[in-house]
């Protein structure tokens, strides 16, 4: 309660026991599913969904990349979700929320007290414009374990995991291992060798991670979000350049829109000008 009036922020609040119907279905992939999850706003299928992680003591360079890629992967109609700590976490939904995109905060604690303390404004937003998701029922976190407890859930509702960075003692790295065991994709943004934070990333590399460089390297192991137009010339690029035409008889779209659309990819990173008015997938991502 704020100023004598109830707190409307908190009346959407939901418990959503495992055999709801809206109870988040990628959560039901882990082995220890919680019983119950409690949500302010809305939870996006894991399908449309990028993980994006990473250190909060972060560096200029790793907040740039992690907005960056959260901006354009919300142009492009996925949905990002992360933890709500300060670095990289905090990077990746503000740059989301200025798109005008939808993210997903997954905390540590109950929706009655956010953590961290500083970033309530922030989680506002996130639950007007996406959702709040935890599997406690109230208060703040209670031990330095509930936020490695806490990441298995940011794995789950994802359909691929990318850490920005991360040193070698990151929690971002248990994010990562939770999504290998479930199967999911893992990425990680590579960074100079004698940086502290760029060392668990280089590991996760080291181990079978691919390269992210960009939203295009995010794409080529996601499907299309929807069967927009966007995603469909999305959908219809390939590793060898294809001319415009082409692309758009197989998005079903006319060619005007298909070089509008391609322009909007390759600002984002999805998309590669060839010489002859031909595109192509981002060689890194092919």
């Amino acid at each position: 309660m704020a100023n004598g009036r109830p707190d409307s922020s908190r009346a959407s609040d939901r418990a959503l026991p495992l055999e709801h119907p809206d109870y988040p279905a990628a959560l039901r992939d882990l082995g220890d599913p919680p019983r119950v999850v409690y949500v302010r706003g809305r939870v996006p299928e894991s399908r449309r969904t990028v993980a994006i992680v990473g250190s909060r003591a972060a560096t200029a360079y790793g907040r740039g990349v992690a907005a960056s890629l959260a901006r354009d992967l919300s142009a492009l109609g996925y949905a990002v979700v992360s933890g709500l700590a300060r670095g990289i976490d905090a990077a990746a939904h503000e740059s989301v929320l200025e798109a005008g995109g939808w993210t997903v905060a997954v905390l540590p604690g109950g929706l009655d007290a956010i953590a961290p303390r500083h970033h309530e404004p922030l989680a506002g937003r996130i639950a007007a414009h996406g959702g709040l998701l935890t599997e406690w029922a109230g208060g703040p976190p209670v031990a330095r374990g509930v936020f490695v407890r806490r990441n298995r859930l940011i794995a789950a509702l994802a359909a691929v995991v990318v850490v920005v960075e991360a040193d070698q003692r990151s929690g971002a790295l248990s994010t990562a291992a939770a999504a290998r065991r479930l199967g999911r994709a893992v990425l990680a943004v590579p960074g100079d060798v004698d940086r502290p934070t760029s060392r668990g990333c280089l590991d996760l590399l080291r181990g079978g991670a691919r390269v992210c460089a960009g939203a295009g390297d995010v794409t080529a192991v996601l499907p299309p979000p929807d069967d927009a137009p966007l995603s469909r010339v999305l959908a219809a690029l390939d590793a060898r350049a294809c001319g415009a035409e082409t692309l758009a008889a197989r998005a079903r779209v006319t060619l005007d829109e298909a070089l509008a659309l391609l322009l909007q990819l390759q600002w984002a990173g999805a998309a590669e000008r060839c010489p002859g008015q031909r595109w192509r997938k981002p060689q890194s991502a092919a």
